[in-house]
């Protein structure tokens, strides 16, 4: 290569900022908009960003939102003198627009009903409550809140085997999103339980970890304004769930289900999706997934998870079957994760009781042993069992994982 032919590179400049660049930016923005950008952060963390500015130093006291997780605190004593601190300094005059409260502990807290009268009184727009003790702490009050929109709210009774019946009487007209845990819902004069009929601009509903209490056991979902339902269980309790829901246009379930769907008006129903699991001695979920096959019209989005399709393989005969229904699916997604050495085991406990002989078991528990079964996440001929009346619809086997021990998110 000739000298002429050396390219040489531009001297580089050196850079020189100017002072006005070297400031810091942040303190110059109005205070409105920093008291936004900490709203969004829990509470303690916060009250500990507005240490370190002097001008900061009041911020958190105008904070509309008030998230306090006991898991951020440690102790309990400090915990609850911590909570008390905020709720007496914080400026009164601030309305609420979003109040957390969680105490992740089994220890009840005795200065809940002070905390959710703070909430209320302040005009409360989205309360969520997750605590362990009773609903007795819970101020009447709260239960005819004019300016709730959403509300969240898991009662844990510590394993005592009490049941925490929802209250019959429950006047929230702004209420548009409600989440529930653990709950029992009665059934009173019209032999069902018809909790959420109150419930003029509801739109999204979850039902955690619930049962019925009394018979028949029949709770009927009924809303005129209800566009999203997701059902969670992890406990056996089997009962009938009535959706006349003329809105719904999408339903979620996770865990095991116990419950069977009867809908007399969903037609608007257009997306579903299912993470199914199964104890190991389990008898209903293959039946009752089955069933609601049958319910799902006129959909036309299916999510589901290998767990999900391995328990509906267990059906007898699953791919003999005929359905009269999903034949306006567009498309198909299946969740590829791993099956679980868990999930393994209660296949083979299932696959043992089904067996004929003790020829058949010995070859099943063999077929296990060497990870012949289930040979693969997909159970063969399921996915064409389910485009049966819609063999033009996108089918998408997505890769995700879930880390060992992980639950269930909702």
């Amino acid at each position: 290569m000739s000298d002429s032919e050396i390219v040489v590179p531009p001297a580089m400049k050196r850079i020189k900022l100017n002072d006005s660049e070297n400031k810091d930016r942040l303190s110059h923005l109005p205070d409105s908009v920093i008291i936004h950008i900490l709203s969004f952060l829990n509470t303690k963390l916060a009250v500990q960003t507005c240490i370190l500015s002097k001008k900061w130093k009041h911020f958190w006291k105008h904070l509309p939102n008030i998230t306090l997780h006991y898991a951020d605190f440690g102790a309990y004593e400090k915990f609850a003198r911590l909570v008390s601190k905020i709720l007496s300094l914080r400026d009164s005059s601030i309305s609420l627009q979003a109040f957390d409260f969680k105490h992740s502990n089994d220890r009840v807290e005795p200065e809940l009903e002070k905390i959710l009268n703070y909430a209320i009184s302040h005009n409360v727009e989205r309360l969520g409550l997750d605590f362990y003790g009773d609903i007795g702490q819970i101020p009447s009050s709260m239960f005819s809140c004019w300016t709730l929109t959403h509300l969240k709210l898991f009662i844990h009774n510590g394993g005592s085997g009490r049941e925490t019946l929802f209250p019959k009487s429950v006047d929230l007209p702004a209420l548009t999103n409600l989440q529930l845990g653990n709950f029992a819902f009665g059934v009173y004069d019209n032999d069902r339980a018809e909790p959420f009929s109150t419930f003029k601009r509801l739109n999204s509903l979850l039902i955690s970890n619930c049962i019925v209490s009394g018979f028949p056991k029949i709770l009927c979902v009924s809303s005129v304004t209800l566009v999203n339902l997701t059902l969670y269980n992890q406990i056996y309790n089997s009962y009938k769930i009535d959706l006349c829901t003329p809105s719904l246009c999408k339903f979620g379930f996770i865990g095991t289900p116990y419950q069977k769907l009867s809908g007399s008006n969903v037609s608007s129903l257009k997306h579903v999706d299912i993470d199914a699991d199964i104890f190991s001695h389990s008898e209903g979920p293959p039946l009752f997934l089955f069933s609601w096959l049958l319910e799902f019209v006129n959909i036309e989005s299916l999510m589901v998870t290998a767990t999900t399709l391995q328990i509906l393989s267990i059906f007898p005969n699953v791919l003999k079957n005929r359905l009269p229904s999903l034949r306006k699916l567009k498309s198909l997604k299946v969740k590829m994760e791993e099956l679980s050495d868990k999930f393994r085991m209660t296949l083979r406990s299932v696959q043992l009781r089904k067996a004929m002989s003790l020829r058949e078991a010995d070859r099943i528990e063999k077929a296990f042993k060497a990870g012949l079964i289930p040979s693969s996440p997909v159970p063969d001929g399921i996915v064409n069992f389910l485009l049966q009346n819609s063999p033009l619809a996108k089918v998408d086997f997505i890769e995700c994982s879930r880390q060992p021990g992980e639950e269930r998110s909702l």
